[in-house]
């Protein structure tokens, strides 16, 4: 493997030289200039011939007493002299008062005069002036550090922000990264291919330009790219798509061309790129334009991967949850010629994540991270590691510092469900009222073949909800049937048949069982083909949307269709709540006697769900489904 790092490639125009750095002496101006002040300011004190400091009456009465030999007068009145014995003394003539006998009065005594102008000297003019010379010495010296600040913003512009991890890496590695061994397969022969591009050479196998790690948030797609970087025996340079975002038109461009010139120069190297959807989405195909800095900056990105110069040892890596926005032009072969998944872990996959996560973290005898994988279906892996946190937070909050399995319970309820009330902030027929809802969703649940099986029942209000129903399945699903989704519609409309029954009205308790129960009837409609009115026809975005809500555009059927699928998903819903009426009013007994069942004990188990409704409970494992 060659080396480049110190080498430009053809047609690149050479990079100039940093300025040297200031030399080590002129950090010392400022303390000397003031050193200097201070000697100049006291040097009179220094000279060891201080003037005595005589009063004109004492000076009067020293020449009269013959003790005065030799005195200099100025125009401004200030009188130096000397006495006969070399001693100097200093005096002040009171101008204003006047003394004109005071020039005979010296000559009678022999006192040598001399006449001088006003006193001045180098050390009170230095003294005047040394206000001014250090206001403006210090306006030079914030005038010149400004100009070198703008100066150094303007150069840096367009220069690359990206963060260059070459000796010191990582500590992240792939062993740290638990699952996904196909997303960990991909990204591995591209590091292999940098490191020994010859062996693809020789097999005339031509390296990929670029891999795209598209997936739900959380599901550890920038924690991959760190383990890259830390197993990586080549240069890694990443930078967030922000970063190339800028005020000024064509910065973006620049920090795009400032990016591969620096990954050319350190080939073989690793650029990644996270969010690229800041950067990356779709042109505009109208004639007007939203955001031409930003559709250039694309457009450089585009040229740089895959333009009229060919890029040599450069891969780039880049990750995002937004797939569906990106340009068609940046996902084509020969730019990123890899689009990896990275979806949601699978059972085995979130044990093994939450071994990681549990490192260093004492855990009781009875804690079995088998089953709380099997109790956190749709979990991330930012979501299982807040898991196991939460689950020390509340063993902390316990006085203890072993985590039990009682624990992780908690911790996933307070997750799923929010921070749980006490059952006291519910008046009596409030409570009664949210037993019965309760007990209808958990026996038309027992009494639905195809229906997840129920895990527990409470009444406890957690976050929003005043009462919860988690099921859980048997086996984690991946195809879902018609006859399980119509039980699951008629689970939802439980809780209303029951109030219905028993109460001989609803309540707004049912609110978020009708939005789910609505949302799923519309999907089967819309998506899945399963109206006999509309036939199989589906109407789908057709891409997947990792952030949960579909893209805003104008809708691929007719107003006919609308109101078509709007009478077919009435039709369900209804259908779905009078199956669960027709269920419960058969089983009334059943369902007076699990609300008195909750109403004393607040929360129930499956188990005591199965026994109430005569039936055998299945086996599976934690909760999954949660109805409130």
């Amino acid at each position: 493997m060659t080396n480049r790092a110190n080498s430009s490639p053809p047609g690149d125009k050479p990079v100039p030289p940093a300025p040297p750095p200031p030399p080590p002496w002129r950090r010392w101006l400022v303390p000397l200039g003031i050193a200097l002040t201070m000697v100049l300011l006291f040097s009179p004190s220094l000279n060891g011939m201080s003037a005595e400091a005589l009063s004109y009456s004492d000076f009067l009465d020293a020449v009269d007493a013959g003790q005065v030999a030799t005195v200099s007068i100025t125009t401004d009145g200030v009188i130096d002299g000397e006495r006969p014995d070399g001693t100097l003394f200093t005096s002040r003539l009171p101008v204003a008062a006047g003394d004109e006998g005071l020039l005979a009065r010296l000559e009678d005594n022999g006192v040598e005069v001399e006449g001088a102008g006003p006193q001045t000297s180098l050390l009170s003019i230095l003294i005047s002036f040394l206000p001014i010379l250090i206001f403006v010495g210090v306006f030079i010296w914030l005038g010149r550090r400004a100009q070198a600040g703008v100066a150094g913003q303007i150069g840096g512009f367009g220069r690359s922000r990206a963060r260059v991890i070459d000796a010191e890496r990582p500590e992240t590695r792939f062993d740290d990264v638990a699952g996904y061994a196909g997303v960990k397969r991909e990204i591995t022969e591209v590091v292999d291919y940098l490191r020994a591009p010859d062996r693809y050479t020789r097999a005339g196998a031509r390296g990929p330009r670029g891999v795209l790690m598209v997936g739900p948030p959380g599901t550890g797609k920038t924690l991959i790219a760190r383990a890259v970087a830390g197993e990586a025996s080549v240069p890694f340079l990443a930078v967030t798509g922000s970063a190339f975002v800028e005020l000024f038109v064509g910065v973006g461009a620049s920090r795009v061309r400032d990016l591969f010139a620096d990954a050319r120069k350190r080939a073989p190297a690793i650029i990644f790129v996270d969010e690229i959807d800041a950067i990356g989405q779709r042109r505009s195909s109208g004639g007007v334009v939203s955001n031409d800095e930003r559709e250039q900056t694309l457009n450089q990105l585009l040229a740089e991967m895959d333009g009229f110069e060919e890029v040599q040892g450069v891969v780039v890596l880049a990750a995002t949850n937004r797939p569906e926005t990106l340009d068609p032009a940046l996902l084509r072969p020969g730019r990123f010629d890899r689009q990896v998944t990275v979806p949601l872990p699978t059972q085995a996959e979130r044990a093994e994540i939450l071994a990681v996560h549990a490192r260093g973290k004492q855990l009781a005898p009875d804690v079995d991270l088998g089953v709380v994988a099997r109790g956190t279906p749709g979990f991330t892996g930012a979501d299982l590691a807040n898991l196991v946190n939460e689950a020390a937070i509340v063993a902390v909050r316990a006085t203890r510092e072993v985590i039990a399995q009682d624990d992780f319970e908690e911790a996933r309820d307070r997750i799923i469900l929010g921070r749980r009330e006490g059952s006291n902030v519910l008046l009596p027929s409030e409570k009664r009222a949210v037993a019965i809802h309760e007990s209808g969703h958990a026996l038309v649940a027992a009494y639905s073949d195809h229906a997840d099986p129920v895990a527990k029942v409470t009444i406890l209000p957690s976050g929003m909800a005043l009462g919860v129903t988690q099921q859980l399945p048997v086996d984690e699903r991946h195809l879902y049937s018609e006859s399980y989704m119509r039980d699951s519609l008629a689970v939802r409309m439980g809780g209303r048949a029951a109030e219905l029954i028993v109460l001989g009205e609803g309540s707004t308790g049912a609110a978020n069982d009708l939005s789910t129960a609505t949302d799923l009837a519309t999907r089967m409609v819309r998506e899945f083909g399963l109206s006999p009115a509309l036939g199989p026809v589906g109407y789908s975005s057709g891409s997947p949307m990792f952030l949960g809500t579909e893209e805003v555009r104008s809708r691929q059927y007719s107003e006919a269709t609308q109101r078509e699928v709007d009478r077919e998903v009435a039709r369900l819903l209804r259908e779905a709540e009078q199956r669960a009426v027709d269920l419960l009013t058969t089983n009334r007994r059943a369902l007076d006697e699990l609300a008195e069942l909750l109403l004393l004990h607040e929360t129930v188990d499956g188990e005591d769900v199965y026994r109430v409704a005569g039936r055998d409970a299945p086996k599976g494992g934690q909760a999954v489904t949660v109805t409130g």
